[in-house]
């Protein structure tokens, strides 16, 4: 399923090098978000809960379309393997949405430890570990999406781009309030470099269609959780209408094109 890229499967090679800018102006969010002191926690930012609105659009707008389309395909390339079942991308965007969702337990499970314990309001060193590896795929995932997309072509790159810097600058703040210093030091880094290294290997192999639907469904999944995980809980003091205006809007974009 995957190989070294030939000729005919790649990219044309101005939407690669646009790709890989926008590889970097994502990495460069995770760099320097800490510097936008308009993104607080509590309250939490009207920005973030408008790009948040930005993200859940784009998600179900575009993506989750694209896996419809994409499912004859999946099926017609596996269900040989695995004929038991009959929703493959679903499955996986509902496994995307229990890894994340999983994640983030673990995460405030750990803080709740450590703060009975008088260690501070901070994950574990083997909690931190655990979900820098985890944003790191995935940042590696959309790096590799930004080549290797459902529907290619200048637009939808940059669409995509748009939905998940915004969804970054979500990421990124709720990584933070989990991890503090840590995530300055070194899971910020860790995760930018994740971003630049997916679009290389995007550059360099390509998968099947039926591949690249399965790791769109996945990163559907995941970006529901990561949003909803910070948006919905009370203490968040998040703003409805601004996330609100950033899902009417963007869709109502998507739409018009």
């Amino acid at each position: 399923m995957l190989a070294a890229i030939s000729e005919a499967e790649a990219a044309p090679i101005e939407i690669r090098a646009i790709a890989g800018v926008l590889a970097i102006g994502l990495a460069l969010i995770h760099l320097f978000a800490c510097r936008l002191r308009l993104l607080r926690s509590t309250p939490r930012s009207r920005w973030l809960s408008l790009g948040s609105g930005v993200s859940v659009a784009y998600v179900f707008v575009h993506i989750l379309p694209d896996l419809s389309r994409a499912q004859e395909t999946v099926q017609q390339q596996f269900d040989a393997e695995i004929a038991f079942l009959e929703h493959h991308v679903y499955l996986v965007a509902m496994l995307g949405l229990a890894a994340f969702y999983g994640l983030e337990r673990a995460a405030k499970t750990s803080r709740k430890r450590n703060q009975a314990a008088g260690d501070g309001d901070v994950t574990s060193a083997r909690v931190f570990w655990l979900h820098i590896a985890s944003f790191a795929l995935y940042n590696a995932l959309i790096g590799y999406l930004l080549v290797h997309r459902e529907v290619p072509g200048l637009t939808s790159l940059l669409f995509f781009a748009i939905a998940m810097a915004l969804h970054f600058f979500v990421n990124d703040n709720g990584l933070r309030e989990h991890h503090k210093k840590m995530y300055d030091k070194l899971g910020r880094w860790i995760l930018a470099a994740a971003v630049v290294a997916g679009w290389a290997i995007g550059v360099g192999t390509a998968i099947s269609q039926a591949a690249i639907a399965v790791l769109s469904a996945f990163l559907a999944g995941g970006v529901v959780l990561n949003v909803l995980k910070e948006e919905l809980p009370e203490e968040r003091e998040s703003h409805f209408w601004s996330f609100a205006l950033g899902a009417i809007g963007y869709a109502a974009l998507l739409l018009a094109l």
